[in-house]
């Protein structure tokens, strides 16, 4: 019932949609925030004038289900896909659901970056990491810290089930040794709520509802730019990061147009809207924001997108199973 009820929605906006889709000249669906999106989207076309481009945003668990009912009913309407990360895209990859592309831009990134037959290509790096509001007790410094009794019932966490960002990092700590599954029935345990998106969570510690949070970066770097309360930190034991794919579907009947999205998402100037955006750009020697501590400070935990992939579906019921959340 589930599944009918999603496709039934995704073709209702689907058929809302149609009209603007068939009359753009580029659609793009994407998990970026809405003003986000908007800049991404008026960069573009300040450097291709006279395309025509109309976006659709939600987390990307959403906009995957939206997208899939379009595909299995024959009528896709996205071009390309902006999302939060790559074990999503290496799925339709495998899947022939991709058209394959290699940027030219793609020499300025690490090959780390982008998949080598040119399916999907890294635009940023997004952290996640721990935020505090400034008036909490205790400053933690590791994930570990969490754990602690200073933290108990203080913690807030994006699901798996709301954010591809959240289920990436979940498998990127269940594979660190001193961490994995037991650290988060350890946080469980120590009242920890997992629910939500980031956004949610931020609003959540920024407000003093919760003294802790797990979350993206930008978020907090953001808000505190801006006044609010909050710090963010970067665990001595290191971060996960989703890096924001972009890829073209297989089905795309605006392939050129296309392409020159992917490109300008790469070239200098789009990777200098993203650090202007307050994001981590992934290519090479673009300044990264205000607030954000140089590169070579920042550790990345490594995560395989095939592996994460396969065992996709277990982590999401081993995490759900942990904090008794229903899908």
């Amino acid at each position: 019932m589930k599944n009918l009820l999603s496709a039934f929605t995704a073709l209702v906006a689907f058929g809302m949609l149609t009209g603007a889709a068939e009359a753009a000249d580029l659609v793009v669906y994407t998990s970026q925030p809405n003003e986000d999106a908007q800049a991404t989207v008026d960069g573009f076309k300040a450097a291709n004038p006279g395309l025509d481009v109309q976006w659709v945003r939600d987390g990307t668990p959403q906009i995957m289900a939206k997208l899939n009912a379009e595909i299995q009913a024959g009528n896709p309407a996205a071009d390309v896909l902006l999302i939060a990360d790559t074990v999503t895209l290496e799925r339709m990859k495998q899947a022939g659901q991709l058209l394959a592309y290699k940027s030219p831009e793609a020499a300025n990134f690490d090959p780390s970056l982008y998949d080598a037959d040119g399916y999907y290509h890294s635009t940023k790096l997004i952290t996640t990491g721990i935020m505090y509001n400034t008036q909490a007790s205790m400053k933690p410094t590791s994930w570990a810290d969490l754990a602690k009794p200073e933290a108990k019932g203080l913690i807030a966490m994006p699901s798996p089930l709301a954010s591809g960002a959240a289920l990436i990092h979940a498998q990127t700590l269940a594979g660190v040794q001193d961490l994995g599954w037991d650290y988060y029935t350890q946080l469980k345990t120590n009242g920890a709520i997992a629910a939500g998106g980031n956004g949610a969570v931020l609003k959540s510690v920024a407000s003093g509802e919760k003294a802790y949070g797990v979350v993206v970066d930008y978020l907090p770097i953001r808000e505190k730019a801006k006044g609010a309360p909050v710090e963010f930190v970067f665990p001595k034991e290191g971060v996960s990061a989703v890096t924001e794919p972009a890829a073209i579907l297989a089905s795309t009947k605006h392939a050129d147009a296309a392409k020159k999205f992917i490109d300008y998402l790469l070239s200098e100037n789009g990777q200098k809207v993203a650090a202007k955006l307050g994001y981590i750009p992934a290519r090479k020697g673009v300044d990264l924001p205000a607030g954000y501590p140089p590169r070579d400070q920042i550790k990345v935990l490594p995560i395989k997108a095939s592996e994460a992939l396969k065992n996709s579906e277990k982590d999401v019921k081993t995490f759900s199973d942990i904090f008794g959340i229903k899908g």
